[in-house]
């Protein structure tokens, strides 16, 4: 009897496809994936890789083609399928926007009434127009959509926004952020027993992956005297780790810190008279 494999969908080029292979691979799974190969096994976990075009994705799995899938999230938004959000990843982040032509004067939503846009996400821009009363012409484009205000096709775009470096080539600026979106991970409602257990077993990894980047080890010298006064600033997971340096009166202190919060504590730190304060990635971090 064959081994079941648990199948994950993810996007067949681009950044989101990078960033999630980036993700697998970091979950110790290796892969193999030649160019334009479009569906890969894993060597040494249970895994099948599917790459697709990302606005197909949503309906595989909903199809049962494949188990689980990372996507972005503002596909989901632009048309909802039966597919159950588990988290959000925190990477392959961007906007859905709307831009115009950067010598126009903007003041306001209402510049869009009775104009013409361009998109790839018509739903999404329809939707965000009847909720402010907007009444605007929507013309739908899949791929370049940035080039509709220069051949005169359209006032406006509403499209996804990563860096603006697009937008600033094509002559356009960003004037309003209809929603943030970044990469998702998502499975179909109803996963065999089999592709469940196999999926927790990833999820436990993925989640031991992400918290690692999302935190620091710290490592640092402090008087014995401010000791408390420090654990307070660095509680880290439970309590850190304190460990007696040769010089009396000084101790080691070890701990786990999020990234966003280390350059608002530093200074805490430093006044408590903190020393040799090292800051180094962790791989791996279960929790």
């Amino acid at each position: 009897m064959a081994e079941k494999k648990l199948r994950i969908a993810i996007q067949k080029s681009g950044r989101l496809n990078e960033d999630s292979l980036k993700l697998i691979k970091d979950c110790g799974i290796a892969i193999d994936n030649g160019e334009d190969q479009l569906k890969v096994t894993a060597r040494n976990f249970p895994l099948e890789l599917f790459f697709l075009r990302n606005s197909d994705i949503p309906q595989y799995i909903e199809d049962g083609v494949a188990d689980i899938a990372i996507i972005g999230e503002n596909l989901l938004i632009e048309k909802p399928h039966e597919v159950k959000l588990i988290q959000h990843l925190g990477f392959s982040k961007c906007k859905v926007s709307l831009a115009i032509p950067k010598n126009e004067n903007y003041n306001g939503l209402h510049y869009f009434d009775g104009k013409k846009l361009a998109t790839s996400y018509p739903n999404t821009l329809q939707q965000f127009l009847k909720k402010n009363n907007l009444n605007a012409e929507i013309h739908e484009i899949s791929g370049s959509v940035e080039i509709a205000p220069n051949i005169g096709l359209a006032d406006g775009i509403c499209d996804i926004v990563s860096t603006g470096s697009t937008l600033f080539k094509n002559g356009l600026k960003e004037v309003e952020v209809l929603f943030q979106s970044e990469a998702v991970l998502i499975t179909g409602k109803n996963l065999s027993a089999e592709a469940k257990n196999l999926f927790d077993k990833l999820l436990f990894r993925i989640n031991a992956v992400l918290s690692a980047r999302n935190n620091k080890y710290i490592l640092l010298n402090a008087p014995n005297n401010k000791l408390q006064e420090i654990i307070a600033l660095l509680p880290g997971m439970k309590s850190p780790t304190i460990l007696p340096l040769a010089e009396e009166g000084w101790s080691s202190l070890h701990s786990v810190i999020s990234e966003n919060e280390f350059w608002d504590k530093i200074d805490g730190l430093k006044k408590l008279g903190a020393q040799g304060i090292l800051v180094v990635p962790i791989e791996k971090m279960v929790m």
